[in-house]
């Protein structure tokens, strides 16, 4: 975790652990019910106002929070027979993670990270796969245990973008040795690594709204099957990708990465199994849309003898309410243009500007293999 996150999240516990002791601006009014809170007496008489238990940077955390996700994670250990800890230790934990929540979501929206509805949809798609139900028994039983659908769907939101920060933040800083990487390979080798696949797909999705009409839906699966049937007669994909898609990677051509197969949804996977490199599936249809998808490449084998690296350096700067996008944007291309006219040095740049941890190496971010960052990033640095 970033340097800025530990010290959000380290201020948030000393608010914490400070206020049973002094008042710290927190007040405490009395609930009914079992305290959650730990430290706090067992609350008696009627329900009362809810009131602040922590503080992340200005962001409260309140009592009721605490409670409701005490609730459901109590509900889910008692289904799977878990051993249950003590309502002290409960509350502690839950609070303990609902800060630690909370600074990186901070930190996320500070770096403009976002993820967009699709990507809630997909994943929403995969939690019901997981249970082996499809997504309207999903929304049903949510609605049974009394968890709302956009609570549910924040929640994944949130969850999405936490790991496109760990992506982006502490991925990318971890460091490997040659060593390790010749040690691996000789294990694998020696041992016969199991056969695994991996695929680059390009995808068109075609949107459906979630409360769309029969003739709605109709019209755009006649849409998405349109795209596809131009698609098989030769029409360049990633035009057509940018002409009709509704994903997040219409920009970039739909391309989603290489990555192992497991790490796309079932659904996926299931099109393309047969598919030959440079084939299109059939019309699929998921909670978010029609997808049109493209086997762009693939890979089987052990572990890769020869891995493709790239070494760069990069300026960071976080729009902030005392620095703009669009200042930052225009601070940037002037770094660009003195660095491209000789009259400045990227590496000084970096060290006197960059806003993240490789500042000090003058933006150096080290070697770096395929998938290590974000896919944003990295198509620009493939580019160069």
């Amino acid at each position: 975790m970033t340097n800025r996150i530990f010290a959000l999240t380290l201020a948030a516990l000393a608010t914490l652990a400070a206020w049973p002791v002094q008042a710290q601006g927190l007040r405490a009014a009395p609930q009914s019910g079992i305290s959650l809170v730990p430290g706090m007496a067992r609350p008696q008489g009627p329900r009362q106002a809810d009131f602040i238990v922590a503080v992340v940077n200005s962001e409260p955390i309140t009592n009721n929070e605490v409670r409701a996700r005490v609730a459901r994670i109590a509900q889910q250990m008692a289904q799977q027979g878990s051993a249950m800890p003590s309502e002290a230790e409960l509350g502690r934990q839950v609070l303990e993670r609902l800060i630690l929540e909370k600074a990186q979501l901070q930190a996320a929206r500070e770096t403009g990270i976002k993820v967009e509805d699709t990507a809630v949809d997909l994943a929403e798609q995969n939690v019901a796969r997981q249970n082996q139900i499809d997504v309207p028994e999903l929304r049903r039983r949510l609605a049974k245990d009394g968890l709302a659908l956009s609570q549910f769907r924040e929640e994944l939101r949130n969850q999405l973008i936490t790991t496109r920060l760990r992506e982006r933040e502490v991925d990318g800083k971890v460091k490997i040795s040659d060593q390790e990487v010749d040690a691996y390979q000789r294990e694998q080798q020696a041992g016969g690594a199991a056969m695994v696949q991996e695929i680059n797909l390009g995808m068109v999705l075609v949107a459906v709204p979630e409360n769309a009409t029969p003739e709605r839906v109709a019209e755009l699966q006649a849409k998405a099957q349109g795209v596809l049937n131009r698609a098989k007669a030769g029409e360049d994909f990633a035009t057509l990708v940018r002409q009709y898609s509704d994903g997040p990677d219409k920009n970039g051509g739909g391309v989603l990465g290489m990555r192992n197969a497991e790490r796309y949804p079932q659904l996926f996977a299931d099109a393309v199994r047969d598919v030959p490199v440079g084939g299109l599936s059939p019309l699929l249809r998921s909670a978010a849309g029609f997808h049109i998808l493209k086997l762009i490449d693939k890979r089987e084998g052990g572990v890769p003898l020869a891995v493709p690296q790239n070494h760069a350096r990069h300026i960071l700067l976080r729009p902030s309410a005392q620095l703009g996008e669009a200042a930052a944007r225009d601070k940037l291309l002037d770094f660009k243009k003195r660095v491209e006219a000789g009259q400045a040095d990227f590496a000084t740049l970096a060290r006197e500007n960059s806003q993240d941890g490789s500042a000090k190496e003058g933006g150096d971010l080290g070697w770096s293999n395929p998938g290590q960052f974000v896919p944003e990033f990295e198509e620009v640095v493939e580019a160069l």
